[in-house]
C-alpha cells in the first residue's frame, strides 16, 4: 500500500505540473490527449489569437489566506461540499439510503464505453438503483444522468453519438487558456435544467447521494460537491451553482479555463478557482482514510459493502511512437501520467475491498478495443466504443473482471 501511493503521489504531481487532465462526453480520453495537442499545433498556423475581452483583462484576484480557505463555504447551503481527502468532513454528507454505490472515472471521449455499459445493463433488467453516483471530469457530465437511472439512458447515448469537437470549444486563446470552453459551457446549461434539478433534488430528499469531485487549485485538494443538496436549494443560485461544478470538474487547466465559485470565510467573500477533478482524483468512492482504516474497527469505515467502478479507459500500456516536438510529447506524457495515475488508483481500491468486506466491480475499456480515432472527439470512434459497452452491459460481461493486468497488476 505505502509503494501504491508513492507511486500514485509521483502521478498526480506529473499531472500537476503538466497542468493538464481528461475531459467529459466531449472530451478529450487519455488515448487522445496526445492527438488533442496536436489540434493546437496545427490550427495556430491559421487562426490568430484574439484579443483579450475586457472581461479576461480583469485585475488580480483579490488574496486569501489557508485560514480563509479552511473555513470557506457556499453562502446558503451548508452541506454543499466536502474536503475530499477527509474523512470527518465528508462523513457530514453521507447518504441515508442503503444500497450499492457506483463510480465513474475520467476519460474524456472513452466515457463513451461506460455510456454503453450503462445502457445495455438497463437492457437486462438488473441495473441497481444505486445509493449514491459519484462522477470525476466526463464521469461528472454522465453521473446526473445515471443518477436519475435509465430514463436518461438515451440523453447519454446523444452525448456520445452526436457531439464533435466544436461542440466543446473553440480554438482560440483566452487570458488563462489554449481553448475557449464557452460551447461546452453552453452544451451544460442546455442540459442541466431546472427540471433536472428538482427530479435530482427529490432523489436527495430520499436520501440517495450524487457526488462531483474537482480540484480546488488554490488548495491543491479535491473537493467534493454534494449536487442533491445544491439541486434542493434551488433557484438560481442552486442552477448556477450546480452548471459551474460540471463545468469545472471537466476543465482541463492549462487547455480550459478554470471556474471561479465564490465563497465566504470570516467577513469577507472571495473566489475560489476550481479546476479539472482528475488532477487530484481519477475517480472517487471514498477518501483515503475511510479505506485505510483497520477492518477490526475504529476509524471511520466505508459506509458500503458493495461498489461498481466505471473505468473510461484502458488500463494496459499502449505504444505509440509521438514526433518530437512540443505538442505530441507533451500529449503522449499526459496520457500515459493519467494511465498510470488511473492504474494505481484501482490497485488502491482493489487491495483495500478485501480487507473491508466490500464486493468490487471494475469494469475498463479492453485492451483489444484497437477502433481507429482520426482525432479528438471522432464520431465513428465514440459509436464503436459505446455499442462495445452496450454489448459488455447487455451480456453482463462488462464488470466480469475486477482486476488490474500488467507487470505489477492485482489479480
Amino acid at each position: 500500500m505505502p509503494r501504491l501511493r508513492i507511486i500514485a503521489g509521483c502521478t498526480a504531481g506529473l499531472i500537476a505540473c503538466t497542468a493538464l487532465a481528461c475531459v467529459p462526453p466531449l472530451t478529450v480520453a487519455p488515448a487522445h490527449a496526445q492527438k488533442f495537442a496536436a489540434v493546437k499545433k496545427k490550427s495556430a498556423k491559421k487562426t490568430p489569437a484574439a484579443k483579450a475581452s475586457p472581461k479576461e483583462e480583469q485585475q488580480a484576484r483579490p488574496a486569501f489566506t489557508p485560514q480563509d480557505e479552511a473555513s470557506a463555504a457556499t453562502a446558503g447551503i451548508a452541506d454543499a461540499r466536502a474536503w475530499g481527502d477527509s474523512a470527518a468532513e465528508f462523513a457530514k454528507l453521507l447518504p441515508q439510503a442503503s444500497g450499492p454505490w457506483l463510480a465513474i472515472s475520467g476519460g474524456g471521449s472513452d466515457g463513451a464505453f461506460g455510456g454503453g455499459v450503462l445502457a445495455g445493463w438497463t437492457q437486462t433488467g438488473t441495473r441497481p438503483e444505486f445509493a449514491v453516483v459519484s462522477g470525476v471530469s466526463i464521469g461528472a457530465l454522465v453521473a446526473p444522468f445515471a443518477f436519475l437511472g435509465p430514463r436518461y439512458d438515451d440523453a447519454i447515448k446523444q452525448n456520445f453519438t452526436s457531439i464533435g469537437a466544436a461542440d466543446i470549444f473553440e480554438d482560440r486563446l483566452t487570458r488563462d487558456s489554449l481553448f475557449d470552453y464557452w460551447p461546452l459551457k453552453k452544451l451544460i446549461e442546455q442540459q442541466v435544467t431546472p427540471q433536472l434539478l428538482a427530479e435530482i433534488a427529490a432523489e436527495h430528499a430520499r436520501g440517495r447521494r450524487l457526488y462531483v469531485t474537482t480540484t480546488n487549485l488554490d488548495s491543491g485538494r479535491p473537493m467534493v460537491w454534494n449536487m442533491g443538496a445544491i439541486a434542493a436549494h434551488g433557484g438560481a443560485d442552486g442552477l448556477k451553482l450546480f452548471r459551474d461544478v460540471l463545468l469545472a470538474s471537466s476543465s482541463i487547466p492549462g487547455f480550459f479555463s478554470p471556474v471561479g465559485i465564490a465563497v465566504e470565510a470570516n467577513g469577507k467573500r472571495f473566489e475560489e478557482m476550481h479546476g479539472d477533478g482528475t488532477l487530484t482524483a481519477p475517480f472517487f468512492i471514498v477518501p483515503e482514510a475511510m479505506l485505510s482504516a483497520g477492518a477490526g474497527g475504529g476509524g471511520a469505515r466505508a459506509p458500503f459493502s458493495q461498489v461498481y467502478l466505471l473505468v473510461n479507459s484502458k488500463l494496459e500500456p499502449e505504444f505509440k511512437m509521438p514526433e518530437r516536438n512540443i505538442p505530441e510529447v507533451l500529449g503522449r506524457a499526459i496520457a500515459v501520467a493519467l494511465t498510470s495515475g488511473l492504474r494505481a488508483q484501482v490497485a488502491l481500491i482493489s487491495a483495500a475491498a478485501p480487507r473491508h468486506g466490500i464486493t468490487l466491480h471494475i469494469a475498463q475499456v479492453p485492451g483489444s478495443f484497437d477502433h481507429p480515432s482520426r482525432g479528438p472527439f471522432d464520431g465513428k470512434y465514440m459509436r464503436a466504443l459505446y455499442d462495445l459497452g452496450v454489448a459488455a452491459g447487455k451480456q453482463g460481461t462488462a464488470f466480469a473482471e475486477a482486476a488490474l493486468r500488467g507487470a505489477g497488476g492485482v489479480r
